[in-house]
């Protein structure tokens, strides 16, 4: 069984597009194609997966008037005939995307051709594409419940969550604080701002690290960004000495994020979909500083569902400092109650199963595709 898996633009698209494959490979025996765009990322994550990788040339709409939109338009009938004809020598069971303007030709030329398909939104608030993409196809997996409504009255939407790495789910609390030189006790607080970093909470967190330092039982471990690390450990080393403090760890990337996790009790960062399905599949309480040049202002829509729930405090980024986080922290570390209700609700909304309900929706149009395709029973009689 054949299937085409499309998303990209950002890692938040590819990742999840990954991860589905992966399950579609590992519980269905597929063969799984991927499609995407030749100058997005996915055209260098995606080979580097090991899987068959195949690229549409394709550009991205501009807001408002742009002369550059005409281009795109004509990319994407372009691209929507290249699809056509990959889906014609493919012949996938089914085509899943996940977001992304390349999502765009790619299952409406599956949907024109009368091969099932589903899309996966991963944020509280949907990308242009996936509501548009959501009158051509059989499904929708959401992220977030709350982004129902934003699709046309009708849609069949299911809300799985978002695909999580294995290896979050199965790191143990004790055994990772050893690998880290943790204590068993003691609060950790894991700050970061994507792979590469975000300047305004480096900012905040330079203050916040010097006000805390040497605290006992509060320990910090900060992720700076490859860019972002030699100019902040100049800050802060203006009034401490790291390696001095017992309490302090600055790292420009980290590179086991699922041991930092379950090591955490508390995280400071932005609130892209897949690190919030991260944090709230390990059940963490956060405080959250959407990204405020996402599309559509989508992190602050994704951070409101969970602060909604009780799990997270959302701080805007126009409005973060310093002394506002030390505030934050000091009221949260001095009330493990507040942080043990924050982890609860946190856990309730966490979705470790999200593969497999968004499997099971593969399964769904499958299995309708097959009784929509089956001759009609004649009554008796000759």
């Amino acid at each position: 069984m054949k299937f085409i898996v499309t998303g990209g633009g950002t890692g938040g698209h590819i990742y999840p597009a990954l991860a589905i494959a992966g399950g579609l490979k590992d519980r269905l025996g597929a063969e799984v194609f991927y499609v995407g765009g030749t100058r997005g990322l996915e055209s260098e994550i995606v080979p580097r997966a090991g899987l068959p990788f195949q690229g549409i040339p394709l550009a991205g709409l501009k807001r408002g008037f742009s002369p550059s939109n005409l281009l795109a338009a004509w990319k994407a009938a372009r691209g929507l005939i290249k699809a056509s004809a990959l889906i014609r020598e493919i012949r996938p069971a089914a085509v899943i995307g996940t977001g992304g303007y390349v999502c765009g030709p790619v299952v409406l030329a599956a949907a024109l051709s009368g091969i099932p398909t589903m899309i996966h939104e991963q944020n509280a608030f949907p990308g242009v594409t996936n509501r548009i993409l959501s009158r051509f196809t059989r499904c929708v997996a959401l992220t977030f419940g709350e982004a129902r409504k934003y699709f046309p009255a009708g849609t069949a939407c299911k809300v799985t969550g978002l695909p999580v790495r294995k290896e979050i789910l199965a790191r143990d609390r004790n055994e990772a604080r050893e690998k880290m030189g943790l204590p068993p006790d003691g609060v950790l607080v894991l700050s970061f701002g994507g792979s590469q970093g975000a300047r305004s909470i480096n900012a905040a967190m330079a203050e916040v690290i010097r006000h805390f330092a040497g605290r006992k039982g509060l320990y910090f471990l900060h992720v700076t960004g490859p860019a972002g690390y030699d100019g902040f450990m100049a800050e802060i080393q203006k009034g401490i000495i790291v390696p001095d403090t017992g309490n302090i760890t600055i790292t420009s990337y980290l590179h086991d994020m699922p041991s930092a996790l379950a090591s955490a009790d508390l995280v400071i960062c932005r609130a892209g979909a897949a690190t919030l399905a991260e944090v709230t599949a390990v059940g963490l309480p956060a405080i959250l500083i959407p990204y405020p040049y996402a599309a559509a202002n989508h992190q602050e829509y994704n951070a409101r569902a969970l602060e909604g729930k009780g799990a997270v405090v959302v701080i805007r980024d126009r409005d973060l400092s310093g002394g506002l986080l030390i505030s934050q922290l000091e009221r949260l570390a001095s009330r493990p109650d507040l942080l043990a209700g924050m982890s609860r609700a946190s856990r309730a909304l966490g979705r470790p199963g999200a593969l497999d309900d968004i499997l099971d929706c593969v399964i769904d149009i499958l299995d309708n595709n097959r009784k929509r395709g089956r001759p009609k029973k004649t009554s008796g009689g000759v």
